[in-house]
């Protein structure tokens, strides 16, 4: 008789399996006989030990994974009679109650996928990002370029502004005593990055070679140290030196300090628009991407196998502590993770990954080989030499095979933009680019 699946609640499921201790006895009678055949003991020629004393050495071990296949036997029956999809490991316990001198009883509880029901695309709002690049974004490209080359001349009588570099000295207290982190001597930082507090940078703006200044700064309540998050200090400050900026001119000079050899400052220039036109596209594919994916997720009200959520976050927490490792923090690994940091994440993840499944096969969006080589030839050319990187590409299934996740995602989100409700959005190149 085909054992009933039992109905639990949402997506869970329940089924008895019965596994007949004579049927055990004779699968261990089996593999006991098998082990006697090859078994060394000491007193006896190989395999001419008597079964008794095989039994009484691996008869336990041998009984354990023989019920263990029994049951795991059964469990696969069940699921292939009843057509179901398991999401997840099943868990198993005995049930004593059904259990006998000629039964073993146990309870398998599981869950399985949910049938996932596509919504109507054509309601989705979605908004598609657009961005330009032209002569002026060149420019202010080229700007930073040399702000980041910039050396700096001492200035004794200048007073610090925006983009200069000041050395100094500073002491900070709370209620009077000195805290970790609040003093420094010869302390450079440049005015205007955000490297330092706003209220800090504010004090030290306007200050001359030799100055000094005494001022009040509270710390956010969200603060990296617990020690001052939220709490008044005060700082006193000595300039020992402002520096102002000296930008490099624009000649060949400069060309070939940004890798052009031949110090052609147009073909830089014309390089520079070719890398930074990659970016913004690819900044605007994923802020399209990321609208679609919302726009779904919110769509679908599907339930989710818990399972799946457990695993990604513990995956998510797994990533979690090998950052804080990177990042060496001490015994990251008994670092307190609230799982709930990342159940939202991970449902919407899940959820996301069971619709885009169901879309992609109802209407074959699948990575085509030529798509696969395309991208893959369009993400070479960040290389100086593209040909090998396609080479390896193609011939590494692992590497390729991310290549063609990253296809498919990009049919899905074309496939939805072909028939929602698309609004397109212009996005600043400062925003896009994300230095404002």
């Amino acid at each position: 008789m085909q054992p009933e699946v039992e109905i639990v609640s949402g997506l869970e499921r329940r089924v008895d399996l019965v596994v007949t201790t004579a049927a055990i006895e004779t699968a261990v009678k089996a593999q006991l006989k098998r082990v006697a055949s090859t078994a060394r003991i000491q007193g006896f020629r190989p395999g001419k030990a008597p079964l008794a004393l095989i039994e009484r050495s691996h008869g336990a071990g041998i009984r354990y994974d023989v019920l263990n296949e029994q049951i795991g036997s059964a469990l696969e029956q069940v699921i292939r009679d009843a057509d179901l999809r398991v999401a997840g490991t099943p868990e198993i316990e005995p049930d004593s109650d059904g259990s006998n001198e000629t039964q073993m009883v146990f309870k398998a509880t599981f869950e399985v996928y949910p049938e996932v029901e596509l919504p109507d695309l054509a309601v989705l709002e979605v908004t598609r990002a657009q961005a330009s690049v032209g002569d002026s974004e060149i420019d202010r490209t080229f700007e930073i370029l040399r702000k980041q080359r910039a050396r700096y001349e001492a200035d004794a009588g200048r007073a610090a502004q925006d983009e200069d570099r000041v050395t100094l000295d500073f002491t900070g207290t709370i209620d009077g005593v000195a805290f970790e982190g609040g003093t420094a001597t010869d302390f450079p930082f440049v005015l205007g990055q955000g490297r330092m507090l706003p209220e800090f940078e504010t004090a030290v703006s306007g200050m001359k070679t030799g100055e000094e200044k005494t001022f009040p700064l509270t710390f956010p309540e969200d603060y990296g140290s617990e020690d001052v998050a939220g709490k008044t200090a005060e700082f006193t400050i000595k300039v020992t030196e402002v520096a102002a900026p000296v930008l490099p001119e624009l000649d060949a000079e400069f060309a070939r300090s940004l890798g052009q050899e031949e110090g052609d400052l147009e073909q830089l220039r014309t390089d520079v628009r070719t890398n930074i036109e990659r970016e913004v596209k690819a900044r605007v594919q994923a802020r399209t991407k990321s609208s679609v994916m919302d726009a779904l997720a919110k769509a679908c009200t599907f339930d989710i196998p818990k399972a799946l959520v457990k695993a990604d976050i513990e995956s998510r927490i797994s990533d979690a502590r090998e950052d804080l490792k990177q990042r060496g923090v001490p015994d990251a690994e008994n670092v307190p993770i609230p799982e709930d940091a990342f159940k939202e994440a991970s449902e919407r993840r899940v959820r996301l990954g069971l619709v885009v499944a169901e879309l992609v096969e109802k209407a074959e969006l699948g990575p085509k080989p030529e798509q696969v080589r395309a991208r893959i030839e369009e993400f070479a050319q960040n290389y100086e030499e593209p040909e090998q990187v396609i080479a390896y590409y193609l011939g590494d299934r692992e590497r390729r095979a991310e290549i063609e996740a990253i296809v498919l995602e990009d049919n899905v989100v074309d496939h939805i933009l072909s028939v929602a409700k698309v609004a397109d959005e212009v996005v600043d190149f400062d925003e896009i680019m994300g230095t404002r």
